[in-house]
């Protein structure tokens, strides 16, 4: 008898197990919501709820995806053995969450708009805004294995070291809850309450209220994989011997009578391992006969041992029954050491070797983690490479694997029924994952660092789609015609000069300067005749002598430098100017010195300067195609700034996430307008300056304009919420004017 659940689709998408599942919920598009799976094939299944077959796959993620969690407007978090999370919009990916250094197992959506939780093997928690990391929340001693959310600001945490945790999201920790004797798998909330359900690889399903352990539920499986509460109240849990159990309170959907007797039959016959350490240390000689299970249990779930004919038997007292309920037989020893199951953890990952290994007397010690389905060549490159170790030790390494190996071919323990967060049958309790030493990726694209040289965008052509002709009318005449700010089509610069001044400044500082730094008076006067060349709508062109002088003076010392970048940012208007320090050849040096001077700890004026310099590179194609090729290093650089308490920084920073939206709006690049969208929410919350702001919201307008996937994200983030304030702005009236076409488009 099947009491109220009938299998309806068997899906199928993957090309290996499926480790995790989520739905998303109904939208105006899909309004029966969606089902998302995440694979060991490292792709996500997008099904709907009729089809068999997957509407969409995500991939993207480069190894076992995990854990999901779905957010408002379509938004989807996974997190990955990669040691990644990704935030999805629709069958796109917007941001990736780098900062983990082991898998991420465990992922959440908090219900205030762009705040995202990931828990991972690495032992820590980070909390994420607009895909920054806020917030590292450590007290974890083992890896962090779910996560379950209880308000706005709270949330739990389970994890290896056999603990749960309460959360408050400013950091500090409310309370630790003991009463897994085991790895804590699983945790889930009950609805409208703080009240929560547990499992975890002590054969248990425990229920928490009122912060203590209510109630103990035995199963006759080793490992509870998952437990997850129905709108019902319900307790649904998955264990490794592959069936789902539903546990309820209410009378009538309890299960027959036939059901309860075979289900303490089968736990009655489950074999304890005394090992795992479920039932504490056992002692069979000292146990008492049958005679004591006479006397009545204490509490609920209270577990007893009783010696009888040789045999220990363990049973658990159930207060509704009044009596004690047999749960299994302790056998001698089975599966949960290294020495039997053959699995030792590393990074988060189960492997059935993990050699140390030494390359040479006193340096440092390598981990080299095998399985026997391994390449052992393939596997010794590949740790060469990543330790960044001498090639020549290919043939050594993988002699010392074969050697260490020897005679071992795959055992075929039941891989049905494996972990589905490390894909392993069982665990080892006390490996801990060591940190890893995966290269930084890109933040955003989950890429390796860029590498100069190879263009990731062609820059579009200035000219650009009219956002109004070319892209289809919606909004009415009259509001067209409103409507000045956005989507902008040219980019910001900063033009105020006033050449006297910056060359008075720079002789002063030029007496100052040390012997190798000091510029002789015809060099100056190189430097006065650029400034007027560059300044002035004259017909001459700026000639190869001045630019090399002006690069010699803007690798001055920081505490002289500010009006060499001045010339610097006035002359790159100069499409000559431009050409020379942005083309493919001087680019690299160029970047990195004015990447240099946005340090925050460095002088205000060098930062002021340098970020109006990287507005002014916009005015003209090379420059463009360098900026957005560097996109990812300079806004990572740049969004530093906004920590300083200066408008006039605040303003430059503004512009030039707004140069990048009026680029990013003729080149559809999701990734770039997410990594802008990010910037405008983050910098929006320190900037004070209604400049600044109506710089960000032209840029926000700008990004958004045509772009519906743009629009969800956006409102995903926030951002909404965090401009309403603008509208009722009274002076000056353009940031209340475009702040309200901003709000018409969310």
């Amino acid at each position: 008898l099947n009491r109220g659940f009938t299998e309806m689709h068997c899906m199928s998408g993957h090309s290996n197990f499926v480790s995790c599942v989520c739905i998303i919920p109904a939208s105006d598009l899909y309004p029966r919501g969606l089902i998302a799976t995440g694979g060991n094939d490292h792709n996500i299944c997008i099904f709907t709820v009729d089809n068999t077959a997957p509407l969409y796959v995500l991939k993207g993620h480069k190894n076992t995806v995990c854990s999901l969690s779905s957010g408002k407007f379509g938004t989807l978090l996974s997190g990955s053995w990669d040691t990644t999370a990704k935030v999805w919009l629709n069958d796109r990916c917007m941001m990736t969450l780098q900062g983990h250094t082991a898998a991420i197992w465990a992922v959440k959506i908090l219900p205030e708009q762009g705040l995202m939780l990931t828990g991972s093997a690495d032992k820590t928690i980070k909390l994420w805004k607009a895909g920054r990391c806020e917030r590292t929340f450590t007290g974890h001693e083992d890896c962090v294995r779910g996560l379950a959310i209880l308000s706005e600001t709270e949330f739990l945490s389970c994890a290896n070291d056999a603990c749960v945790r309460r959360w408050e999201i400013s950091g500090k920790c409310l309370q630790v809850y003991y009463g897994h004797t085991n790895y804590i798998y699983s945790i889930c909330v009950f609805p409208r309450c703080k009240d929560f359900v547990t499992t975890g690889e002590d054969r248990s399903l425990r229920i928490w209220k009122q912060g203590e352990c209510a109630q103990t539920i035995r199963l006759p499986a080793q490992s509870v994989w998952c437990c997850c509460v129905l709108d019902n109240g319900d307790i649904v849990v998955g264990a490794s011997d592959g069936i789902i159990r539903v546990f309820t309170e209410s009378l009538e959907r309890t299960a027959s009578a036939e059901e309860i007797q075979a289900f303490e039959n089968e736990l009655s016959q489950a074999s304890i391992d005394p090992k795992t350490g479920d039932l504490g240390d056992i002692n069979a000689d000292d146990l008492p006969g049958r005679e004591h299970l006479k006397d009545p249990g204490t509490r609920d779930g209270q577990t007893r041992l009783i010696k009888d004919d040789g045999k220990v038997e363990a049973y658990q007292w159930s207060v509704s029954e009044g009596r004690w309920i047999k749960i299994g037989d302790v056998v001698g020893s089975s599966g949960a050491t290294q020495q039997t199951s053959g699995k030792v953890l590393f990074e988060g990952k189960e492997y059935d070797y993990v050699f140390t290994i030494d390359v040479n007397e006193n340096g440092p010690s390598y981990k080299l983690p095998y399985n026997i389905t391994d390449d052992p060549w393939l596997t010794a490159y590949n740790f060469l490479q990543k330790n960044d170790l001498n090639p020549m030790f290919l043939d050594q390494v993988a002699k010392f694997i074969m050697d260490n190996t020897k005679g071992q071919t795959l055992l075929s323990t039941s891989a049905q029924f494996s972990d589905p967060f490390t894909g392993a049958g069982r665990y080892v309790p006390g490996s801990s994952s060591g940190p890893s030493t995966i290269p930084a990726a890109d933040p955003f694209t989950g890429a390796g660092r860029y590498v100069p040289g190879s263009a990731s965008i062609a820059a579009a052509p200035v000219g650009g789609v009219d956002p109004y002709t070319g892209m289809g009318a919606y909004q009415s005449a009259a509001a067209k015609a409103e409507n000045i700010y956005f989507p902008k089509k040219d980019a910001v610069t900063f033009d105020q000069a006033n050449p006297t001044q910056i060359l008075g400044k720079l002789k002063e500082l030029n007496g100052t300067a040390s012997e190798e730094h000091k510029l002789t008076e015809d060099e100056l006067i190189i430097l006065e005749k650029l400034l007027s060349v560059t300044c002035n709508t004259s017909a001459e062109t700026p000639t190869a002598q001045q630019l090399q002088t002006l690069w010699r003076a803007v690798n001055w010392p920081e505490d002289i430098v500010f009006p060499a970048l001045d010339i610097l940012r006035l002359s790159l208007r100069h499409p000559t100017v431009n050409e020379n320090f942005c083309s493919e050849k001087e680019h690299v040096q160029f970047i990195v010195l004015l990447l240099k001077f946005l340090n925050p700890k460095g002088k205000q004026a060098n930062q002021l300067l340098a970020l109006r310099a990287l507005c002014n590179c916009f005015v003209s194609h090379a420059g463009q195609k360098l900026m957005m090729e560097q996109r990812d290093e300079i806004m990572t650089q740049a969004i530093e700034t906004k920590s300083a308490n200066n408008k006039n920084i605040h303003i430059a920073l503004a512009t030039l996430t707004l140069n990048y939206a009026v680029c990013l709006h003729k080149v559809n690049n999701v990734e770039g307008k997410a990594q802008c969208l990010s910037v405008i929410s983050t910098v929006m919350e320190v900037v004070q300056d209604l400049e600044a702001i109506f710089r960000l919201l032209v840029a926000l307008g700008t990004l958004i304009s045509d772009d519906i996937n743009a629009v969800q994200l956006a409102k995903s983030l926030g951002v909404d919420s965090q401009i309403k304030k603008y509208a009722s702005v009274s002076e000056p009236a353009k940031v209340k004017e475009c702040c309200r076409f901003v709000l018409n488009l969310l």
